[in-house]
């Protein structure tokens, strides 16, 4: 009668005679050896194919030295070995960005592959609850690919049917520390596949010095810093809006000093106008020369500064209306860029209940209505909580540092930016570690980016005071 039950069924069987266990026997299926040693050769032949498939060159690179033993002899083999090895290394010496990206990320992605992640796949699956034991068989995601980059692995990944992506978002930890990565980023490739993102090592370790100043006149994207792939970090702030938040000392000073030394060209073109409010008077103030008198400081003077903005902006309004739905930056209507340090002393900390409406309904305004008329703002605060600043969705590119709390992430960045991969709570508190590192999300791209500004040290900007304060500076004319 047990035998007919199946192996999940038999705990729940109770023996009547206290003395007799309960012994269940699986049946057991006598299968001919000649089936067995099918199946395994059609496998075995069946993975040679797909290694051969997915990697030939390193398959070339190690079945040559043994065709050629084989068809002329060792002493044949053992020359061809070295010629390819002095070919490789001259070529990686000479050559080396040829090398890496036919030739040496190709061979380290096997070696990955191999030694790491096939190799740990089915216990960190199954560990971390993304594999699946049912009735006695195992059922994986499985492994598609692996390839590298001169900092990451990424690997392709074929999601169980059923699964979603949050089930892997939710064990980024599980995947980073089984592969002994320190972070992993989850994506979605396309539907039902996934790149998972393994950094082997941190290329924003170390501080960037000031981008140079650029020789062309142009109001954006501006170069600031580096991407974590190498890619130089541009920073859009024409037509967009542009929150940064990150506790003390987290280098929100680097991407305000590095966003307006990028525009200092077209300042002197006459193509753009830079507003500073500088509440606590120690970050923009070393620098107030190059703003003239659209520099403010004390709150009320930040309030009448932004109404004269929001002023200008709705006369250029005015006339923009029925004619334009854009704004081409020229020196009759340049592109206006009001930067505001850390911005939740005016909306939140002013004990002037009066100049905080007033402050916070001006930013309102630019916020809604500046960016099709040439107005653009580019605020920086510590504290992202919504009592703090209550328009933090009014700016479409958010750029996070590092946060005291896991929860703040998802509050600047928006729902889920943690589980990408966002770890701005993770990043260093030593200046020279982390102090510029942050994550952003621009409107064009859900998945945050991890990127590490330029530091502008005060001589940089003395220097840029120096160079352009005498021929930017002019006194406004009217409500600008």
């Amino acid at each position: 009668m047990f035998r007919k039950l199946p192996g999940d069924e038999a705990r729940n069987l109770v023996s009547t005679t206290p003395d007799t266990a309960v012994v269940f026997r699986p049946a057991v299926v006598r299968t001919p050896a000649v089936v067995s040693i099918v199946i395994w050769l059609s496998r075995l032949i069946a993975s040679l194919i797909r290694i051969l498939w997915r990697h030939p060159i390193a398959c070339a690179v190690a079945l040559a030295p043994v065709g050629v033993a084989l068809a002329y002899g060792w002493r044949w083999g053992l020359a061809f070995v070295g010629v390819v090895t002095m070919t490789g290394l001259s070529w990686a010496l000479l050559g080396k960005a040829s090398f890496l990206r036919l030739v040496g990320w190709r061979l380290l992605a096997w070696w990955r592959l191999i030694w790491v992640y096939r190799r740990h796949w089915q216990p960190v699956m199954v560990v971390s609850g993304l594999g699946r034991h049912i009735r006695g068989r195992d059922y994986l995601p499985r492994l598609i690919k692996v390839s590298c980059t001169s900092w990451a692995d990424l690997v392709t990944v074929k999601m169980l049917n059923g699964q979603s992506v949050k089930d892997w978002t939710d064990r980024v930890d599980h995947l980073a520390h089984g592969f002994g990565s320190r972070t992993c980023r989850v994506a979605v490739a396309r539907a039902g596949r996934l790149t998972l993102t393994l950094p082997r090592h941190d290329p924003l370790a170390a501080p960037l010095p000031a981008v140079p100043i650029p020789d062309v006149v142009s109001v954006g994207p501006v170069e600031i810093g580096t991407q974590e792939d190498g890619r130089p970090l541009h920073l859009k702030v024409h037509g967009t809006h542009v929150l940064i938040a990150g506790a003390t000392g987290s280098g929100k000073g680097s991407y305000l000093w590095g966003t307006i030394r990028g525009l200092l060209p077209a300042m002197r073109a006459g193509l753009i106008e830079v507003w500073a409010l500088d509440p606590k008077r120690m970050e923009l103030s070393l620098g107030r020369a190059l703003f003239g008198n659209r520099y403010a400081a004390a709150p009320a003077d930040c309030a009448d500064l932004l109404e004269a903005a929001v002023s200008v902006m709705q006369e250029r309004a005015d006339r923009f209306g029925g004619s334009q739905r854009s704004h081409t930056p020229t020196t009759e209507d340049p592109f206006v860029l009001v930067v505001v340090d850390e911005v939740a002393f005016l909306t939140a900390y002013q004990p002037d209940k009066g100049l905080r409406l007033r402050i916070t309904a001006a930013l309102a305004v630019l916020t809604t209505q500046g960016r099709a008329v040439g107005f653009g703002v580019m605020a920086a605060l510590q504290d992202p909580r919504k009592e703090v600043m209550n328009i933090r969705n009014l700016f479409p590119d958010k750029i996070a540092l590092r946060l005291d709390e896991s929860e703040q992430v998802d509050m600047v960045l928006g729902d889920g930016a943690r589980d990408r991969g966002a770890l701005a709570d993770h990043i260093s508190p030593v200046p020279e570690l982390g102090a510029g590192v942050g994550y952003m999300r621009l409107e064009t791209s859900p998945d945050p980016v991890r990127a590490r500004a330029a530091y502008v040290s005060d001589d940089d900007i003395r220097a840029m005071v120096a160079q352009f304060a005498p021929v930017v500076f002019e006194p406004a004319d009217g409500g600008r």
